[in-house]
């Protein structure tokens, strides 16, 4: 299996993939929420970390937080992981 992290989806089949239109993908990667890769063309390649993302965006889409909120609430879950990780390690 592939690295996680690692982009292998279009745009296309990221957005099927997150139950999304391919221009909300497009909204939330100028806003920073999500950051594909790239070919050496330029094309986006979105992980399996990336889908994972867009669906969690669309998730507080539904709870009924805007953009900035589900920023907010994003960097967080980032922020409790990194502890949660740090405290393992010890």
């Amino acid at each position: 299996m592939e690295e996680a992290h690692v982009g292998v989806f279009a745009i296309s089949v990221a957005a099927d993939m997150a139950s999304m239109q391919v221009q909300n993908l497009r909204v939330y990667e100028r806003r920073g929420l999500v950051s594909p890769g790239r070919t050496p063309g330029g094309t986006r390649r979105y992980s399996h970390n990336d889908v994972a993302r867009l669906v969690r965006i669309g998730e507080l889409l539904a709870e009924g937080l805007n953009l900035a909120g589900i920023e907010k609430v994003l960097a967080l879950e980032e922020e409790v992981a990194r502890l949660r990780l740090l405290i393992s390690v010890r």
